[in-house]
């Protein structure tokens, strides 16, 4: 017999029309999987059980009546703690943040509601989502279903790991530098990083042009169903796109014959790659061409933009922290404390530079795309690696968490869409991420 927890939201939907599951046993199976499952992973902020179950008897009252409140109706998500979800508190992993609930909820949060998909918890992050780690201040270090003593990499640290146990089905992260894609890699679970401006945010991020919603999913079917919802538009967000979503769920099955596929190892300017990971990331490539694409190794002919991300990060690391009153400022990470008081004196002109360098990458890729529909390349530098750490124990990658996730934040500074696959597991048995 199927377990509850091995189906898919189309599967979900289709029993739930012919009554042989209802949206009350789905929230029931997963509260009992976050009890058993939580206390180890340190996933969760909060779970509003009274409120999920208080849902699912709606929607199994609209189920019976065959009268569902919409495509969503009845399956189970989480909100990443920096997503405003009205009611809760939004912390952002920080102890600085009023434990005050939010008075309105996210474009992203009100979509999947209006959907009928029913909230149950909110995710773990680090402070205010400035490092790709999972731990914070607030709520400690969130840890790795694979393997507990390691980390799930971060932002959106207990997204990922809810999604690695299906602990809901759908997850609401957030994305500035990598922070979907990372903890996706490290979990072993899909992660997209939509087109800016494809999924309205709001408030908005400090982190401002680079900074990204989007889901993480055990299959990239249930992405597609929550990108129909989330994606849709909001006048909330003066950057969001005001068209309306394509079909995401089109042509999942299409393949990829014929597509023209460049296949990167080091972006051309990566060092430190590890050996599985450069191993898993180039089969997983070849595979394409198993399948009819024509894979070619080419770079996109960039140099590392690490500056010029920082340029804009470090400067959205100081608004974070300017906003904090002063008497707060020492529960700030004292990491997360430096950082901002080098983006404190990035001069305007030189953010601004930062801001119209933006153009040239976005350029590069635009000409790449000519001739290549697909990028490949490794998700990350490294599998996941003990939790607690900025970077991997033996220092191969310095004391700086952008060295081992040189692949992840140049598709922030471009805007383009960009994901992360699960491709095979190391000998330890830790997953590694392949990005498209």
């Amino acid at each position: 017999m199927t377990e509850i927890r091995d189906l898919d939201g189309g599967a979900i939907l289709a029993a739930y029309r012919d009554r042989t599951l209802s949206p009350r046993d789905v929230v029931a199976d997963a509260l009992a999987r976050i009890d058993r499952h939580g206390p180890d992973l340190d996933a969760f902020v909060l779970v509003d059980r009274d409120g999920a179950l208080a849902a699912a008897a709606a929607s199994e009252a609209r189920w019976a009546r065959a009268e569902p409140l919409g495509p969503l109706d009845g399956l189970t998500f989480t909100v990443k703690d920096n997503v405003a979800w009205a009611g809760h508190p939004m912390r952002r992993g920080s102890l600085t943040t009023p434990d005050t609930p939010a008075t309105e909820s996210a474009p992203a949060v009100d979509r999947l509601v209006e959907a009928g998909a029913i909230p149950l918890a909110k995710t773990t992050m680090p402070e205010f989502g400035w490092k790709g780690l999972g731990d914070s201040t607030h709520t400690g270090a969130t840890r790795n279903p694979w393997d507990t003593r390691t980390t799930t990499g971060g932002s959106s640290a207990g997204a990922a790991a809810a999604a690695a146990l299906n602990l809901g089905l759908l997850h609401i992260g957030t994305d500035g530098a990598g922070s979907v894609r990372i903890p996706a890699s490290f979990c072993g679970v899909y992660g997209l990083k939509p087109s800016y401006g494809r999924v309205p945010a709001f408030p908005p991020s400090p982190f401002g042009p680079v900074a990204h919603l989007g889901p993480l999913t055990r299959r990239v079917r249930d992405s597609a169903l929550m990108m129909q919802a989330i994606a849709r538009p909001d006048p909330r967000d003066m950057a969001a796109s005001a068209a309306e979503p394509p079909d995401y769920l089109a042509g999942l099955e299409a393949g990829v014959r014929g597509l023209r596929v460049a296949w990167s190892p080091r972006l051309g300017y990566a060092t430190g790659i590890d050996p599985e990971v450069a191993r898993l990331t180039e089969a997983a490539a070849r595979t394409f061409a198993d399948l009819g694409a024509k894979v070619e190794e080419a770079d996109p002919g960039f140099s590392d933009p690490v500056e010029t991300l920082n340029g804009i990060w470090l400067v959205g690391a100081w608004c974070v922290l300017r906003a904090i009153p002063e008497e707060k400022r020492d529960l700030v990470e004292p990491a997360l404390r430096a950082a901002a008081e080098r983006g404190r004196h990035i001069a305007a002109p030189d953010f601004v530079a930062a801001l119209n360098a933006r153009g040239a990458l976005f350029t590069a890729m635009a000409r790449f795309h000519r001739t290549y529909d697909l990028l490949l390349t490794p998700s990350l530098a490294t599998p996941a690696f003990a939790a607690g750490n900025l970077t991997p124990p033996d220092g191969r990658y310095g004391d700086d968490w952008l060295n081992w996730t040189p692949f992840s934040y140049p598709f922030n500074l471009t805007g383009q869409p960009a994901a992360s696959v699960p491709c095979g597991l190391t000998a330890g048995g830790l997953p590694v991420g392949l990005q498209i």
